[in-house]
Formats: structure tokens, C-alpha cells, sequence
């Protein structure tokens, strides 16, 4: 496996590293609002479980390359660029989510980038059936996630009242 399966599994690490360089290391606290989702992980669970799912992503892209005969030829065409793009797409809701903070706008990538995840493990299960498999982690996590920015957008367009001190009456 050495030393392109190392490639292929620290790959996928490049954008969030540099959106955590960009965003000046400030990605914690993206749950820690007044209104906190009591099911929205810790962020360091956050970190440990984005960690391993591009990690197992980036090993099942290794392992379709290496059936497909390795290389970047023709036949690694769609099953490779189709992870590209689905990778590309992932990065993409990272900027929106911590560069921009703008989790309205990461909703439509994320919901985009669900299709293109499944679409990318019935592309790959002829090829590697395992490399499929290992897609299912990413496809829960990616539920997961889009549940919390949802959340975390509906609360933003609907802001908790603010209590009124006493003796006040609201119009």
C-alpha cells in the first residue's frame, strides 16, 4: 500500500486543513450557540469523526484505483472523478460552514453532495465492494450533519425572543 494508499488517505485531509488555516483555527464552537442542540457533538468528537471519514474515504479510493489497475487512465475516469468532484463538493461546504458562516448556504451542497456519495457507492460497488461499504459511515455522518445545519439555520432565521425586563409591555 505504500506509499500511494498513504497519498490517497491523507488527500481528502487537505481541505480541511486549509480552511482551518484560512478560518485562523477558529472552527470550535460551531454548537456551542445559546440554543445548543442537545445532540450536536462535542467538537473534538466533531474533529476525531471527520478525521476518520476522510480517512476511510480517502482508503476506499485507494482501493478502487488499485482494482481499476491503478494510474489515471480511462477506466479510473468517472469512478475517480466522481470522488473528485463529491470531494470538492465536501470542501465546499466546509468554506461555507466555518470560512463564511453561512450554514443556510452549506445546506444545498450538502444536500447535493448526499446524492453524489451514494451515486459514488453504487459506482464503485462493481468495482470494490468494500470500497462501497466504506461509504456508509460518510452517508450516516452526512445525515448527521446536515440535520445539525439545518437546525442551526432555522434557529438563526428564528432567534429565541429576548426576555423583557419588568414592568416593560411588548407592542
Amino acid at each position: 500500500m505504500w506509499p500511494q494508499g498513504a497519498i490517497f488517505v491523507a488527500f481528502p485531509h487537505l481541505g480541511p486543513i486549509l480552511v482551518w488555516l484560512l478560518t485562523g483555527h477558529q472552527m470550535s464552537g460551531w454548537c456551542d450557540e445559546p440554543r445548543k442542540l442537545p445532540w450536536c457533538p462535542l467538537h473534538k468528537v466533531l474533529l476525531l469523526v471527520w478525521t476518520t471519514i476522510y480517512s476511510v474515504m480517502g482508503y476506499a479510493s485507494y482501493l478502487v484505483w488499485k482494482d481499476l489497475g491503478g494510474g489515471f487512465g480511462r477506466p479510473q475516469a468517472l469512478p475517480l472523478g466522481l470522488y473528485a468532484v463529491q470531494l470538492a463538493v465536501s470542501w465546499t461546504v466546509l468554506i461555507l460552514f466555518f470560512a463564511a458562516h453561512t450554514p443556510g448556504l452549506a445546506l444545498l451542497p450538502l444536500l447535493l453532495l448526499f446524492g453524489l456519495v451514494v451515486s459514488l457507492a453504487l459506482i464503485w460497488h462493481p468495482i470494490n465492494k468494500l470500497a462501497a461499504l466504506l461509504l456508509l459511515p460518510y452517508l450516516a455522518w452526512l445525515t448527521v450533519t446536515t440535520s445539525i445545519t439545518y437546525h442551526l439555520w432555522r434557529d438563526s432565521l428564528c432567534p429565541e425572543p429576548q426576555a423583557q425586563p419588568h414592568g416593560e409591555k411588548s407592542n
